[in-house]
């Protein structure tokens, strides 16, 4: 058995394997801290569809603590996210829009302690019930001094294209590299490796090429 998600960051190889499965709708995947990362991609792997009417939340366990903390979910008709991960400066928050809210993370102490990501299909209502709650509570709650949410990070950069449009552009660039290997509706996993490992290059060598909206 295995989740229905794969799990993107930078510089790593695509993580398809949890480290362990909890249920039959739920999976964990233990990430290593270092080397230090600023973004974790959590997506539906090709060919995989989700039962009507459900949705994979996410939710993140804190080094240090036995709290998991939803963070969203992604569902067929939205298969992946990216979510805004800020050690340095305390925060694990997200740049999608279906959450806004920062977490705090203890990252002063140096801990090099891996960080839980939890995938569990859920009623859609009951997780889009739990985000609404968690953005409720976000907004009633003070901001702690020196705390940034995702979205402010996002702002502060100042970037010249939207977050949600590059992961569009990002989306649409895998889709047109997949669809190169056949007319078939499946597609083999390491197509997408493939094109990882593709578009991970060029990000390397042209980093603004996604602002451009350049194909391939």
């Amino acid at each position: 058995m295995s989740s229905p998600v794969g799990i993107i960051i930078s510089g790593r190889p695509v993580i398809t394997e949890p480290s362990s499965i909890i249920s039959p709708t739920q999976s964990a995947f233990q990430i290593p801290s270092q080397p230090s990362f600023s973004h974790i991609v959590v997506f539906l792997l090709p060919g995989v569809t989700l039962p009507d009417g459900t949705a994979a939340a996410v939710y993140a366990q804190l080094p240090g603590t036995t709290e998991f903390k939803l963070l969203g979910a992604i569902a067929n008709e939205k298969p992946s996210a990216i979510f805004k991960v800020n050690t340095k400066a305390g925060n694990l928050g997200s740049d999608d829009s279906m959450v806004d809210e920062g977490v705090s993370m203890d990252a002063a102490n140096g801990s090099t302690a891996p960080l839980a990501l939890g995938i569990s299909v859920e009623p859609a209502q009951q997780v889009a019930a739990a985000i609404e709650q968690n953005k409720a509570q976000a907004t009633a709650r003070p901001q702690p001094t020196g705390a940034i949410q995702g979205n402010e990070l996002v702002l502060r950069g100042q970037r010249s294209v939207e977050t949600k449009v590059l992961a569009q552009r990002i989306i649409k660039n895998c889709y047109d590299f997949l669809t190169s290997w056949g007319t078939g509706d499946t597609v083999p996993l390491k197509a997408f490796q493939a094109w990882w490992t593709k578009f991970e290059g060029k990000i390397e060598r042209d980093p603004g090429f996604l602002e451009r909206g350049d194909g391939g």
